[in-house]
Parts: structure tokens; sequence; C-alpha cells
């Protein structure tokens, strides 16, 4: 069975709200609005690039009556407003996936210039109240660094999940490079955690949330971009993801 279709994303969601999980964004996690008896879920999207696809993958989760959290890059590739406005009016949250560090080489009062002004392009938009950082994998510089120098909440953000939420707790899984949990292609969209779970195929993350064995807190980070209905929009995809994921190998070795 082919993976990162529509159709197996619908089955995921499917399966979750069998076993009665919350779906709650990152803002409602750090405010508790939540039951805390209840087992909860956190869908994160990373807006890398192709938000058309983010916005697709919005109107499903909408129809399902689920919300999360989708982190926009400001690059002109990404930063579409009409869209941003599309899903934030779909009832999921917004946040800011920012790439200050990365973005100045390094220069760390530029970064934090550059991140105040693009928050405040997101706010235009949404009252952005959370943040994320993009990996970048192609610079040495790991945004998140600027936060040794700086404090986001002098900005009025809430949280930075990578640095707020405690993977020990909760589980983590990500389909970076289109792989889940694949550290190999994966520079710096990792955590410190106490789990030791290793999925090849969406299908098995299924079936363990239908035998019960995954614990009941549980953060997951898709990017809308490695999902695909058709099988035109499918191949299109895996062939990108393939060239990418062989270039960062080549990279990260």
């Amino acid at each position: 069975m082919r993976d990162f279709t529509h159709k197996i994303y619908r089955d995921f969601l499917t399966a979750l709200k069998k076993r009665n999980f919350q779906f709650i964004t990152v803002e409602e996690y750090f405010n508790s609005e939540y039951n805390e008896d209840k087992p909860f879920i956190i869908i994160r999207h990373d807006v890398d690039r192709r938000p058309k696809s983010s916005l697709k993958m919005a109107k499903i989760e909408n129809s399902m009556g689920i919300k999360a959290t989708y982190y926009f890059r400001t690059i002109s590739q990404t930063f579409k407003p009409d869209i941003i406005r599309e899903i934030a009016n779909l009832k999921h949250e917004i946040g800011y996936h920012y790439e200050s560090l990365a973005e100045t080489n390094g220069n760390y009062e530029k970064a934090i210039e550059d991140f105040a002004k693009n928050l405040y392009r997101l706010r235009e938009i949404y009252p952005v109240k959370s943040i994320s950082m993009h990996g970048r994998p192609t610079s040495k510089w790991d945004s998140r660094l600027l936060w040794k120098r700086y404090n986001y909440r002098d900005y009025g953000v809430l949280s930075e999940p990578y640095l707020d939420i405690d993977f020990k707790e909760v589980l983590y899984i990500t389909d970076a490079g289109r792989e889940w949990n694949n550290e190999l292609i994966n520079r710096r969209d990792r955590v410190d955690s106490s789990f030791n779970f290793r999925f090849n195929h969406t299908e098995e993350i299924i079936s363990n949330i239908n035998r019960g064995v995954l614990p009941n807190k549980i953060m997951v980070n898709i990017h809308p971009e490695h999902w695909a209905e058709g099988n035109i929009e499918w191949y299109r995809v895996l062939f990108i993801r393939k060239i990418k994921n062989f270039v960062k190998k080549q990279f990260l070795s």
C-alpha cells in the first residue's frame, strides 16, 4: 500500500477518534484547555513549501471536526496571506516557523530583527502565540540558539514546542523527509525522547493506535507537502523527495 496519501491520513485520524483521543492545538496545550483525564494528540504541521497542500489537509481535518496547528515560514513561496486566512477560518491555529539565525548566517542582532519583523507580518493575519524552528538542513545555524541571547516571551510568544514540551512524557513522531523518524535524513527535527517506537509506514502507526500501544500523550509533526491524493501528484512528490533525501544524506554524512 502506498504511504503518505490523503486516504491514509484520514484513516490515521479515524483511528485516533475511535480511541477517543482529544485533538488539541499547541496553544490549547500550553493554556491547559483540554481534559487531562483523556488521551490527547497535538497535530502540528510545518508548512515549509507548497501551502496549497496545507490547505487541502486543513480541509480534511475540518471536515472531521479536528483542529491542528500550522507553522508557516515567511519566505515568498510559503507566505500566502489568503491561504493562511483560509486555514485559520477552518478553526486551526497559525504559528510562526522561524529560521532567523540561519537566514542571517549567525548574526544574532539581525536575526532578532528578522524574527520580530516576520512575526509582525504573520500577526497582521492571525494572533500568533506559538513559534517553532525550521530546521534549514543546509545551514550550520540552528535558529533555536537565538533564545540563548533573547527571550521569545518578550515578543508575546507563549511557546516553542522544541524547548517547552517534555518529550520524555509526550511521544513525538515526525514525517520529516517523508519518512517516519528517519534520523539519517533529519538534521534538527529531533527531540530527547524516552520512547523507542520506529515506524516504516503510517499503517504501522495506525495499527499501534488500534491496539492501544501508543502512550496517551502524542505530538505528531506532519509536513503537508509530503502527502498527496492522485497518482500523478503522489509520484511527483515521491520523485522530488527522493532527490532531496539523497542530497541531504550526502550533505549530512
